[in-house]
């Protein structure tokens, strides 16, 4: 029995709760390095002269650049479903055939959004972000070298979820980490460039003076990301051919097979939409945020948000990490035939995420202050951070919950009851938030209760949605 075929036979037999566990853990905690990594790349950056316009860029960046995530993830969703499924019910070449033609697809998406990323930046910075002054410049360059390097994602999420659907969590973790722990390395240099440097930060000063490397800044970071992103594509694509079960690489595997890309995207479609509906609603957020809390000179309630949004990716990740063990066991159980086991997967995965994510609000609500100055410690900042966690911190414990069942029912294929479940709550919050915000001018306070009353009402309706089980009978 090969290695592979090892993995699989783990996720179909043997204890539930313990399978969720060893499958989930190596993924959670390459989901929360991930996020510690960005946080130390945002602490990098707070660290600039122009620091407070850095941190507002960055924040706006990082959730336009989320949508070649979110591109991504509706692929890479429907390949762990399909090849989950295959790998549960012995189909070798229906894996080989999923897993060329998921890449394929990836990578026509990555020239589309490279492309966008490109020549649209400043379009989209300006005009569909409303950003002002020092931030929208800051904010062009950056957005311009991580969208143009928009394939490093999309083959970075594509070749981690092929090695999850195959039984591989430790490696797709191990690549995560590997390029994150890169980017770091490389932010340092191309940051900072010949200097001046925080302490900690010192020995980076030789490499570049060495190298003759400028002082990047903001840029800087843009570039190590993309680096940090490319080489664990590479390995990942090695452990691939050698670990995919003959998986090959030629010309001849990569030609379009119609009748698989059909099957990918209408699998994977549901997903996509699904989530550039959550992120529409932040970037929704965000401009309202920029229109009505923040002039030119003053753009700490942007800077304060955009921390906070960076620190929630932190609960958000963890659960993805969950979610992503659940869409295995879920897809390859279903293969297998193994119906109530594949829905009893889910609610574990679920409740270790609840208990995780119920101690992640005890310490931003305790240590909120603490955790927002350590980036930006203006008295607003700090303000508005406050303010943030002590509402909607209170619901991440809730959508951790609506993330892991939302990726179990993916898991299954039905990735169009996932898009119903989310397209039903934000098509009521994101009209109400418009109107609240430019309309009536609401205090800043009550906007986050409306936020915090979407996570609310979107996790009641996924928890309903899975108790239900239909999605279970979707035929992939």
């Amino acid at each position: 029995m090969d290695r592979s075929a090892r993995a699989a036979k783990r996720l179909v037999e043997g204890s539930v709760p313990l399978g969720v566990l060893r499958f989930g853990l190596p993924l959670v905690v390459g989901m929360i390095l991930h996020t510690t990594f960005n946080l130390i790349d945002m602490f990098m950056i707070s660290r600039l002269d122009e620091s407070t316009a850095a941190l507002a860029a960055l924040g706006i960046c990082d959730m336009v650049a989320a949508v070649a995530t979110i591109l991504s993830n509706g692929v890479s969703t429907a390949s762990v479903a399909i090849i989950a499924r295959r790998v549960g019910a012995g189909d070798e070449e229906g894996v080989r055939r999923a897993t060329h033609q998921s890449l394929l697809f990836v990578g026509a998406l990555s020239v589309v959004f490279g492309l966008l990323g490109i020549f649209g930046s400043d379009f989209v910075i300006r005009v569909m972000m409303q950003a002002k002054g020092e931030a929208a410049d800051l904010a062009v360059g950056y957005l311009q070298i991580l969208m143009g390097g928009g394939f490093s994602i999309f083959f970075l999420l594509q070749i981690t979820a092929i090695l999850r659907a195959l039984g591989h969590a430790t490696s797709a973790a191990a690549l995560l980490v590997g390029g994150n722990l890169l980017n770091i390395v490389l932010n340092v240099p191309l940051i900072y460039g010949p200097g001046p440097y925080p302490e900690v930060f010192a020995w980076g000063q030789p490499i570049a003076v060495a190298l003759d490397i400028p002082r990047l800044g903001v840029e800087g970071a843009a570039w190590a990301t993309l680096i940090g992103r490319t080489v664990p594509v590479l390995i990942g694509a090695l452990l691939l051919a050698r670990r995919g079960g003959g998986m090959g690489f030629s010309m001849a595997a990569f030609r379009p097979h119609w009748d698989e890309l059909r099957t990918i995207f209408r699998v994977g479609w549901p997903s996509s939409a699904q989530l550039v509906l959550r992120i529409l609603a932040v970037l929704v957020f965000i401009s309202l945020v920029n229109a009505i809390y923040t002039s030119p000179d003053d753009q700490s309630a942007l800077t304060a948000y955009s921390i906070c949004l960076r620190l929630e990716t932190m609960a958000l990740f963890v659960g993805m990490g969950w979610g992503a063990a659940a869409t295995s066991f879920v897809g390859m159980n279903l293969g297998a035939g193994q119906v109530a086991r594949a829905k009893s997967a889910g609610w574990w995965a679920a409740a270790y995420n609840f208990g995780l994510m119920l101690f992640l609000v005890w310490i931003y609500l305790v240590h909120s202050d603490s955790i927002v100055g350590f980036f930006d410690d203006g008295p607003t900042t700090l303000a508005v951070g406050r303010e943030y966690f002590r509402t909607v911190g209170l619901t991440y414990g809730l959508v951790g919950v609506a993330v892991v069942l939302s990726q179990a029912i993916n898991g299954a294929g039905a990735t169009l009851s996932s898009l119903v479940v989310d397209a039903l709550v934000l098509m009521v919050l994101i009209p109400v938030a418009i109107y609240a915000g430019e309309i009536l001018r609401i205090p800043r306070a009550h906007f986050w209760m409306l936020i915090a009353l979407g996570n609310v009402v979107t996790a009641v309706g996924y928890i309903g949605w899975y108790w239900r089980g239909t999605f279970l009978n979707k035929v992939v």
